[in-house]
C-alpha cells in the first residue's frame, strides 16, 4: 500500500513532503500517523515540511476525518481529551522544523505551517484557518502560536473569521519570514537546513528548548482543552451544516445550535 509521505535525508537534513496532490495533501488518519512517525524517529538535525504541488495541506479530508469524527470520534475526544499525536511530536521535537508552504496552507495545513520554528512561503502559498466555517475551533498552533507571530488582533480576526490570506499579506504582518518565486522555494529552504544543520547540533537542540520553555505554553494542557472543546463541537447542529455546505457546495446557514 503506497504511503500518503514521503521521507528523504539529504546529508543532515530531513524532507517530509505530502503526498496526496490529488486531494490537495488533505490529512487522513493514515497521513497524521505517518508524520508523527517520520517526526519521532528523524535523525536528521533539520527537518522542512512540504507538499505535493498544487497545495501545501488543505487540511483535513473532509470526508474521511471530518465526517468520521463527527459519528462517533466526538464522543471519543471527550472522554479521552489529549494533544493530537502529530501536533505533539512536532511540537516537543528538539530538531528544528522549517515549512516550505508551496500552495495552500488552510484548516490544518495552517496549524502545520505554523508548527514548525520558520515558514518560508512560495508567492503561490495561501494561508486560512477555515475551523469556524465548519463550526469548529482551531487545533494548539492557531491559539499557541499564531498570535506570537502577528499579534492578537490580527489572529483573533483571522480566526473568527476564516479569511484566507495570500503570500504577501502573510509576510507583511509576519505569518511567514520570506517569500520566495516558487521554482526557488524549496531550494531556498533547503538551503536554510543546511545552514541550521552545519551548526553544533547539540546547541541548535539546546537553543530550542529555550525558546520553548521562554515562549510555549503547556502544549498537552491545551491540547486536552481543544480535544475537549472539539468533542462538544463535532456534536452541534452547526459543525453538520458547515461540512454539509462544503460538501454540496453551497452556503452554510448557522443556527447556533
Amino acid at each position: 500500500m503506497a504511503t500518503e509521505l514521503s521521507y528523504d535525508e539529504r546529508d543532515d537534513v530531513g524532507v517530509i513532503t505530502l503526498r496526496r496532490p490529488e486531494a490537495r495533501n488533505a490529512l487522513t488518519f493514515r497521513t497524521y500517523a505517518e508524520l508523527e512517525d517520520a517526526v519521532r524517529s528523524t535523525t536528521a538535525r533539520c527537518l522542512v515540511i512540504t507538499g505535493a504541488d498544487p497545495a501545501f495541506c488543505s487540511g483535513d479530508d473532509v470526508k474521511q476525518v471530518m465526517v468520521a469524527a463527527g459519528e462517533s470520534t466526538g464522543s471519543d475526544l471527550r472522554a479521552d481529551p489529549r494533544l493530537t499525536p502529530a501536533a505533539d511530536a512536532l511540537l516537543h521535537t528538539d530538531v528544528p522544523v522549517i515549512a516550505a508552504v508551496n500552495g495552500a496552507a488552510v484548516g490544518w495545513g495552517m496549524e502545520l505551517a505554523l508548527l514548525a520554528d520558520i515558514r518560508v512561503a512560495s508567492v503561490r502559498a495561501r494561508f486560512g484557518e477555515l475551523f469556524v466555517m465548519r463550526g469548529l475551533c482551531c487545533d494548539v498552533p492557531g491559539l499557541g502560536r499564531l498570535a506570537q507571530l502577528v499579534g492578537r488582533e490580527r489572529a483573533a480576526e483571522l480566526l473568527f473569521t476564516g479569511r484566507v490570506i495570500d503570500a504577501d499579506e502573510a509576510a507583511s504582518m509576519g505569518l511567514v519570514s520570506r517569500v520566495v518565486p516558487h521554482d526557488e522555494l524549496l531550494p531556498t529552504a533547503l538551503a536554510l537546513a543546511a545552514e541550521i544543520a552545519a551548526n553544533p547540533p547539540l546547541a541548535v537542540q539546546a537553543m530550542k528548548r529555550g525558546l520553548r520553555q521562554a515562549l510555549d505554553p503547556d502544549w498537552r494542557a491545551l491540547g486536552s482543552w481543544v480535544s475537549a472543546t472539539l468533542g462538544d463541537l463535532f456534536a452541534t447542529q452547526d459543525h453538520k451544516e458547515g461540512v454539509a455546505a462544503f460538501l454540496e457546495k453551497r452556503p452554510p446557514s448557522f443556527e447556533g445550535r
